[in-house]
Formats: structure tokens, sequence, C-alpha cells
């Protein structure tokens, strides 16, 4: 799974490089570290990122993917290895002298200056010609949809709205590559989901390379073609969103990824490609392309929609059942959360699609119900 990383679902656009080895990467990290002290910040880190790609760094607060961002910006260097791109050493170039534009969560506009001011201010500051540069803006303006805000100063302005000024005058310069550093972070929810869209627009319809910086899951799922999964300064998994969520390398990517159950529990057998695990819970059978070994401790992490609830005793063909008692219940509306508690003490998470306006039938809280999965639902991991 870790060598092809084909989609294991829908995808947006039929884009692979990484799979192509004759592809060379845009942008190479090549063993960068970069320490503050006694504090490593990035740890001997390697990754490559793709012309034209929409990559984003995903992780928790303090794992280093922001100090990557600023590194590439030329705002850090770095204590160790190398940043290229394309092909060129990026060691001692200023930030103004590399092909590259970063977008920050403040926006950072000018207060006292029109809208076509900020967009233009990085195009003056470079001596463009001024219908060069009028020219440029009313592209940029166009392209962001703020034509009829052009003299409003950020004040005047929303918030998504300003998020599109700072975008325009980032595009404005037209970068080989835009890094953007939680530039959602300020949006409310509707307005981030929206944006995110238009973002993946924009990326295609310019054609440049993205490198965007979140600790949100969604954000990164939704707008990535690649995403890495960083922790304490190293990259646990680089994949296409999918293939990170349905076949995490590890069981800190499972748990940071998603919502997911995680069952502790030993290799009994195996055959054919289905290990049958030994588990407080019950016995588990799951295919695994992984080479285990038997009475090896092992995690087996299931998501919660790949869990069928249900009142009654289990399907006679299901492969895995699980028995429990609900404990919490969480509805938002398209689904509902129910924590199941199973009989060895351990809860997990099932979901059910509300697809109907009512359900006279609900399950309720302390009510006995079954969980039933198929072999291929989750993923066996040994580490």
């Amino acid at each position: 799974m870790a060598g092809a990383q084909k989609s294991l679902g829908n995808i947006r656009r039929s884009f692979e490089p990484w799979n192509d080895p004759d592809a060379k990467p845009l942008i190479e990290f090549d063993h960068v570290t970069k320490r503050f002290g006694a504090a490593v910040a990035v740890d001997d880190l390697s990754l490559g990122i793709y012309t034209r790609e929409f990559f984003a760094l995903l992780g928790p607060s303090g794992c280093g993917k922001s100090t990557l961002l600023r590194m590439l910006a030329g705002f850090e260097e770095p204590t160790g290895g190398d940043i290229r791109l394309g092909g060129q050493s990026l060691r001692g170039v200023p930030p103004y002298r590399r092909p590259l534009n970063m977008m920050f969560q403040s926006y950072a506009l000018f207060p006292h200056m029109s809208v076509e001011k900020n967009v233009a201010f990085g195009l003056r500051q470079d001596g463009m010609a001024r219908s060069e540069i009028e020219a440029r803006v009313e592209e940029m303006l166009r392209l962001v949809k703020l034509e009829p805000f052009r003299r409003r100063k950020p004040s005047q302005l929303s918030g998504g709205q300003q998020q599109r000024v700072a975008l325009a005058r980032s595009l404005a310069k037209r970068p080989k590559v835009l890094l953007l550093d939680e530039p959602l972070g300020a949006l409310d929810k509707k307005l981030r989901e929206e944006t995110q869209f238009e973002l993946m627009d924009l990326q295609q319809e310019l054609g440049l390379t993205f490198v965007i910086v979140t600790h949100d899951q969604e954000e990164a799922m939704t707008m990535a073609d690649r995403m890495a999964v960083m922790r304490a300064g190293r990259i646990c998994q680089v994949a296409p969103p999918a293939v990170v969520y349905e076949a995490p390398a590890s069981r800190y990517v499972a748990d940071f990824v998603g919502n997911v159950s995680l069952i502790e529990a030993e290799v009994e057998s195996l055959s054919d490609g289905i290990a049958t695990l030994r588990s407080p819970a019950g016995r588990i059978e799951a295919e695994t392309p992984a080479a285990l070994s038997p009475g090896q401790a092992v995690v087996f992490a299931i998501r919660p929609e790949k869990l069928r609830l249900s009142r009654g005793a289990p399907r006679a063909e299901a492969p895995n059942t699980l028995s429990g008692t609900v404990w919490d219940i969480g509805y938002l509306g398209d689904v509902t959360l129910f924590n199941i508690k199973l009989a060895s003490g351990e809860t997990v998470r099932s979901t059910l699609f509300n697809t109907a306006r009512h359900a006279p039938e609900q399950i309720g809280w302390e009510e006995e119900v079954t969980l039933t999965f198929e072999r291929d639902a989750g993923v066996v991991l040994a580490e």
C-alpha cells in the first residue's frame, strides 16, 4: 500500500507524479534538520513536492510543520541538510530572492490602503510599470471575485473577503510556489469549507504549486493531492488523503487523522492474507498485507462508518461480531455517533447516517447492540 499510494476513494483529478519514476520534485528537502538551542524542531527530514501539486503538512502544534514552511520561505535557515527548488539550493538565498510567496494566517493587510493598493504593493516594490501593475491587479481582483470592493479598506471587509485580498496579493507576483500557513484559521466553519474549494479551483486554474500548513484534518483531506502527517519534527506518512485515512502507516497516524477505534490484540494465526486476532473484545478476522507473526502484539484500527450497528442477533454471514451497550450518543444532523462499551470494557465508535427525517425506532442509551464488520473493514497495525 505504501508503495503505489493509489487513492482508495474518489479523487479530484488524475495527478500522480510521485508514482512516475522519471518525475523530479520541484521542492526537495534533503535530510533537513532545524534546532533552536537544544530543541529539535525538524529532525533529519527528507521530502519531495512536485510541480502543480497541492501539498499539505499536517500535524499538531509543535510538530515542526510551520518551521519547515519558514525554512522554505527563507525566514529560517536549516541547521543541517539542504532545501532545493528546481534543483537549485536555497541556502543563503534571502526570502525576496526566492520565486515563492507566503500567505500568513493573520493576512497582514495594510489597514490604510485600499484593496487594490494592497494587491499592488509588492508589484510597486519591484518597480513594475504602472500599466502592468493595473493590468495585474485587475486580473487578481477578477480571480478572487473582488472587483466591486477594490476601493474599500480592509476594515470594511468581512473575514472571508480579507482572506481573498491576502491571497490576491500573494499571487500577484506570480510565484512558482505559494506557501499558506494556516490561511483559513480565522474563518468560521461554513466559510472555511467554501474557501477550501475556491482555493482548489484557483490552484488548478493558475497551475501553481501550493504548500499548506494546517492542523485541521478535514482541510488537508479536502484540498491536498498528498499530505504529510508530522510528529516531533519527523514525517510519519506521506500519501494521498484517502490512503492516509484508509491505510494509515501507524497507530499514531490512524489516531490523528479522523475518528477511529483502536483495539489492542495479539496475532493468533495467519492464513492466506487473513490474520485471526485475539483481543479482550473477542476474536477478529482481518485482511493484512503486513508480515506478522503468531503471538505478535498489534492494534486493530477501524473507522466508525465501517461498523454496522444493529439490535438483536448478528447476521449469520458476518465474519466479525462484537456486542456491547450504547454508552453515549451524539446527534450531528447528517450522522449520529454512538459510543459502544464492549463487555471487555473497551469503547468503540459507530456512525449511522440519518437518511430519513424521522427515526421512530432510534437506538437509545444503555441499549444492547451488535456490531458487525467485514474482514477488510479495518487495518492491523504493528506499530
